[in-house]
């Protein structure tokens, strides 16, 4: 009897190891056909999920209480399952290197609880060769069992876009692989119960290397459009009139310059990076891009400054507000926020900025970061509106309720920053702000 048949006759159990914004969507939409059990080190999360609370915001309350999945911190439920999907986060350390930590720290505890027969399958992005240079040895050191005969591997890579309500795990094409042929024909046999199409690669490293270069060509294009709009604002040009005449070329990618943070386009490249320079290869192409995306916050942050003295605010004593330390629009994770960023860089012009997020969790966000998060409504007598983040709320907003915002500024005129162009330019003027996008 196969992986599959196994786990729709419930004789063995599916496990999903870290359930964030990857593994709890999964987590739940497994647990439609086989039993689950959702394992994270986090005792806070687990117990939000067993009370029925989706922090990640991409499952819903309702369809978690829905889902039959035993949530655990007690890495020994582990010997329960045959199938295990680890999914775990991969960031990089301060000078920019891959930090394998957390998915080592995986492979440890699924190993000690490893079973003969399972199937171990990596969805957490790496450079290619983790899987099977990295994890494997662990899982064997662990388990005393011997890959290929007592137990077999492969990866999938996560497709998961926070806040995007289109592009979920039921719409997409799941990459598989595995360590041989039966490997990969188990894999795509369960993974087929959730995605509507498989794609089989030829190898664990083909699998692992799409996953960096899907991402690390949306980097490269957006660094373009960043390095456009810079070209473009010292030309005096609106990138935001070019890009929509762009747009109208039947072959237009539709990308547009931003902020670009968060757990995969601000990180994945650099795991590419690595592992081609460890190789004795270069990626000149992959690290400009780099290099331009993590220079847009101090581009943005001297605007802000800039449009300020232009004015004649002053600057040390100016209340500037921050709509949106997400990293992306319409979700609430902060991790590699371009937004915090920003915060900092006008701390260090000895400004006080106040920070808005209709999505974060402010408890959270003052622990990690130490900002407190102001309420929407509360924001009054502001002599900048900056928006980073494309919240719906944001979008909902009128010129009259950001006129109630901000403080008329005597000589000058209030600033709106808009860096993802969320307002008319021509109405944000006769509204009576001085505007600013990116």
């Amino acid at each position: 009897m196969g992986a599959v048949e196994k786990l729709k006759a419930r004789q063995t159990a599916l496990a999903v190891v870290g359930l964030g914004y990857v593994g709890l969507p999964l987590a739940v939409a497994f647990a439609r056909h086989f039993e689950v059990i959702g394992f994270d080190l986090n005792e806070e999360k687990i117990a939000c999920y067993q009370k029925g609370h989706d922090v990640t915001e991409e499952v819903g309350d309702a369809a978690l209480r829905e889902a039959k999945v035993k949530f655990t911190s007690d890495a020994s439920e582990l010997a329960q399952a045959s199938f295990i999907v680890v999914a775990v986060p991969t960031p990089v350390h301060d000078d920019k290197t891959p930090d394998l930590g957390p998915v080592t720290a995986a492979s440890h505890s699924v190993g000690r609880n490893l079973q003969k027969g399972s199937i171990v399958v990596y969805e957490s992005t790496v450079y290619p060769g983790v899987t099977e240079d990295v994890c494997r040895p662990i899982l064997e050191q662990e388990s005393g069992l011997c890959c290929g005969h007592d137990f077999k591997i492969g990866y999938s890579p996560e497709r998961i876009n926070p806040g995007d309500k289109k592009h979920r795990l039921a719409q997409v094409t799941k990459i598989v692989s595995g360590s041989d042929e039966e490997a990969l024909s188990e894999i795509a046999a369960v993974y087929q119960n959730v995605a509507p199409s498989i794609y089989r690669t030829s190898s664990i490293k083909a699998a692992e290397a799409a996953k960096l270069s899907e991402n690390a060509q949306r980097d490269v294009n957006i660094a373009f459009m960043n390095e456009l709009s810079r070209s473009f604002h010292r030309m005096g040009i609106d990138t935001e009139d070019v890009a929509r005449a762009m747009d109208t070329k039947w072959n237009s990618l539709h990308f547009r310059p931003g902020l670009v943070g968060g757990h995969c386009i601000g990180v994945d490249p650099y795991y590419l990076i690595h592992q081609t320079e460890r190789l004795g290869g270069h990626t000149p192409l992959t690290l400009a891009a780099r290099q331009t995306n993590e220079g847009m916050s101090a581009f943005v942050t001297g605007n802000i400054v800039r449009e300020l003295i232009r004015q004649k605010i002053d600057v040390a004593h100016a209340r500037i507000v921050l709509f949106g330390m997400t990293f992306k629009e319409n979700c609430p994770d902060t991790r590699n926020s371009r937004a915090v960023d920003i915060y900092h860089q006008l701390e260090s012009y000895g400004i006080s900025p106040l920070a808005v997020d209709t999505r974060a969790e402010a408890a959270s966000f003052v622990r990690e970061f130490g900002i407190k998060l102001r309420p929407l409504n509360e924001i009054q007598e502001a002599d900048a509106l900056v928006f980073l983040v494309a919240h719906q709320e944001f979008r909902e907003l009128t010129m009259a309720e950001l006129q109630k915002m901000a403080r008329p500024c005597g000589e000058g005129r209030p600033v709106l920053v808009d860096v993802k162009h969320i307002f008319n330019r021509k109405e944000a003027g006769r509204a009576g702000f001085a505007y600013w996008g990116l």
